[in-house]
């Protein structure tokens, strides 16, 4: 085990509770801009600030167990909306849960066991950020192309929800009876005396995520292509590594590219309303993706795809690696004979 990972190993859930720092991963050093190929624990904030501004055991150190370390600021990172109505319906383009705006159509991949074709997305596009037992989505809901953003109707359901990893928010309303009871009482008593004020309980979420990632099942054969919007047909899988070149096709900001400069990470995304959600082994490339590209498959530059785009910010993109998505919703990109 190399130094970095082994660092990593020891140090990420401390890194990951100091101020500002939002993940963590293996990287390369970077001096004004350019990559040292120096391999160092990479630490991802919203905002580099001045050491003075910071208290002592607020710093990341210089080095941790011989390894060195690197700060990237990345701005806040959030969950990540092309528009038009295309039939056959193809990856690359704008889709959705009935319930929520819009996201991007990933892949046409195959089930293990069936071999039957499903559509590969985001949870928080297809399952509407769902834990699974929170009733945000049902199997068998219908899918959109396109989103309800760009005017999809009813009319345009190309499919229905298959299956999806549940998300575990950090923090999120307890299921429990007696929290929603006790929660109901406070605010009785609260209201007494701050009308305009209201208490909400939340049940601290020990569990990291792996993959945002679902599948929907399309109304028939003919009405989805597989040939992803100026990528084409993926071909096969492989890992992402740190230099790599790598393309994404979304609905917001169409094809573009980038370059792989952290891997093996943890990282804390905002969901939005369902609140933030702690993720590990995800990916960090340098900005490709616009709010409404989530759901886009990774590529390499040998079209094999490396990762599910899920989130990002101003300056870097993230994605799941390929390989957790496939082992967690039971597909291949291989297409059945």
């Amino acid at each position: 085990m190399d130094a970095v990972v082994r660092a990593l190993r020891v140090s990420a859930p401390r890194l990951m509770e100091l101020p500002n720092v939002i993940g963590v991963g293996k990287g390369t050093k970077q001096v004004r801009g350019q990559c040292t190929g120096r391999p160092t624990v990479t630490v991802l904030v919203t905002k580099k600030l001045p050491k003075a501004r910071l208290q002592t055991g607020d710093l990341v150190p210089k080095s941790i167990d011989m390894a060195d370390t690197d700060v990237i600021e990345v701005g806040e990172v959030v969950a990540l909306a092309r528009l038009d109505k295309y039939r056959p319906a193809v990856p690359g383009s704008s889709i959705g849960h009935y319930k929520i705006t819009a996201g991007t159509f990933g892949a046409v991949v195959y089930d293990v066991k069936t071999g039957e074709p499903l559509i590969l997305s985001n949870n928080h596009v297809l399952a509407n950020s769902s834990n699974g037992r929170d009733g945000r989505c049902a199997a068998g809901d219908p899918i959109l192309q396109p989103g309800r953003y760009d005017n999809g109707t009813d009319r345009d359901m190309i499919a229905k929800l298959h299956r999806f990893v549940p998300i575990q928010m950090e923090m999120a309303s307890p299921d429990c009876p007696v929290a929603a009871s006790f929660e109901r009482t406070l605010n009785k008593v609260i209201r007494r005396f701050r009308r305009n004020y209201s208490l909400k309980v939340y049940a601290t979420g020990s569990a990291n995520n792996l993959v945002d990632a679902a599948l929907a099942k399309p109304v028939s054969l003919d009405i989805i292509s597989d040939a992803i919007i100026d990528l084409g047909v993926p071909q096969g899988i492989a890992e992402a590594n740190v230099g790599d070149k790598v393309a994404k096709s979304g609905r917001t900001s169409g094809t573009n590219y980038g370059e792989v400069r952290v891997v093996e990470a943890t990282i804390k995304i905002s969901m939005g309303d369902t609140g933030d959600a702690v993720f590990t082994d995800q990916c960090v490339t340098t900005h490709m993706a616009q709010p409404g590209d989530s759901g886009s498959v990774v590529l390499n530059d040998k079209r094999q795809v490396v990762g599910l785009l899920s989130a990002g910010s101003d300056t870097v993109s993230i994605f799941g690696r390929i390989q957790n998505v496939c082992d967690a919703l039971g597909i291949t990109f291989t297409k059945p004979r």
